[in-house]
């Protein structure tokens, strides 16, 4: 039975820890599907080496580095091309009771969801090397917490998998649970024993800030995913994905993009604009590439002096809200295509370029 292992850029020392929990399984019925969605080249240099140090593992990488996080995405590339009856959806952050697969076994079923209930570490206790058993368990996950499933893969497959308008953080879990109840699914909390242990770090939210910040962010989107689940529960809706699902940026388009020249924009409001609703909206068999920049315009005296005083200028966006524009059309329209999306290093111009 696969299971499906999403990632990115996260420690090793928490890949090794779960992989090797899976390898002192008393039931080796399983095989790991590693699904890299876009590490660092260094990164996923040196998780690859781990991963292939374990005989049940493959390691795929995805050329996703310059795109937001995309759970959804990362595992439809796995289930809609499986054999297999049943998948488990993992997390790179779960030590599982030598037991677990056991357990996992029985609750195979064509018409069930089962996910189980999670023992959440504190971040002292993360560190700490033990047997499964004498772990110091924080807190316990109830039946809100949805990530670690079981699924029927031909249930998964008639509903076109995880809806991929999710990205970032949040949601996309309970609901691929909520549409499989559409379709005839029973769907089993698992808590009569704490099978599964989550190492800790800290979630997106915590991380999220108001400034433009090297890591890919986008204000709202955790607000944004919610409405969008509680959306699809409203209307019932059981098929997501209509144009197309489980389909990534080829390398070859990722080359193609990363070395294509941009074209130089400011941080002009009509500019920004222009772009997303004109440029974008028409642009046909074709690349697009700019690179926004502060205007200098806007920090002189001249312009500043014209504002005191009360005088017609131009309008600016921050880079942070050029950030955030760009990221929801993509996640809105477009994550279908080919693209990439880049903060610089400096954090003083935000790089975009797409196919069509």
């Amino acid at each position: 039975m696969p299971i499906i292992y999403p990632y990115r850029n996260r420690e090793t020392i928490r890949i090794r820890r779960s992989l090797d929990s899976l390898a002192q399984q008393k039931e080796q019925n399983f095989e790991v599907v590693f699904i890299d969605y876009g590490s660092k080249k260094e990164i996923a240099s040196e998780i690859k080496k781990i991963v292939e140090e374990f005989s049940f593992c493959t390691y795929h990488y995805l050329f996703s580095e310059f795109q937001p996080w995309n759970k959804s995405k990362a595992l439809n590339f796995v289930i809609k091309n499986l054999q297999s009856d049943y998948c488990l959806v993992a997390d790179v952050d779960m030590i599982f009771h030598s037991d677990f697969t056991t357990v996992m076994k029985q609750y195979c079923a064509n018409d069930k969801v089962t996910y189980f209930q999670v023992g959440f570490l504190s971040e002292q206790e993360s560190k700490k090397e033990k047997s499964f058993e004498k772990y110091k368990i924080n807190f316990f996950s109830n039946g809100d917490a949805t990530g670690i499933s079981l699924f029927p893969v031909n249930k998964l497959k008639e509903i076109r998998g995880f809806d991929e308008v999710f990205h970032f953080w949040g949601a996309e879990d309970t609901d691929v649970h909520n549409r499989l109840k559409n379709v005839g699914c029973e769907v089993h909390f698992y808590d009569k024993e704490t099978m599964v242990l989550h190492q800790w770090h800290f979630n997106y939210r915590r991380r999220e800030i108001k400034k433009l910040n090297a890591e890919l962010q986008l204000s709202g989107i955790v607000e944004f995913n919610n409405q969008h689940m509680k959306q699809n529960l409203k209307n019932g809706t059981t098929t997501v994905n209509k144009d197309s699902w489980g389909n990534v940026i080829s390398e070859s388009d990722f080359d193609k993009l990363k070395n294509y020249p941009v074209v130089q924009v400011s941080n002009k409001r009509e500019n920004i604009d222009y772009f997303l609703f004109h440029e974008l909206a028409l642009a046909n068999e074709c690349i697009l590439a700019i690179q926004i920049k502060n205007d200098p315009f806007e920090n002189s005296i001249k312009y500043k002096l014209k504002k005191y005083l009360g005088k017609k200028v131009p309008q600016f966006y921050t880079l942070k809200e050029v950030n955030d524009r760009i990221l929801q059309h993509m996640i809105s329209f477009y994550h279908t295509k080919a693209y990439i999306y880049k903060i610089e290093e400096n954090l003083k111009s935000v790089v975009f370029k797409i196919k069509f």
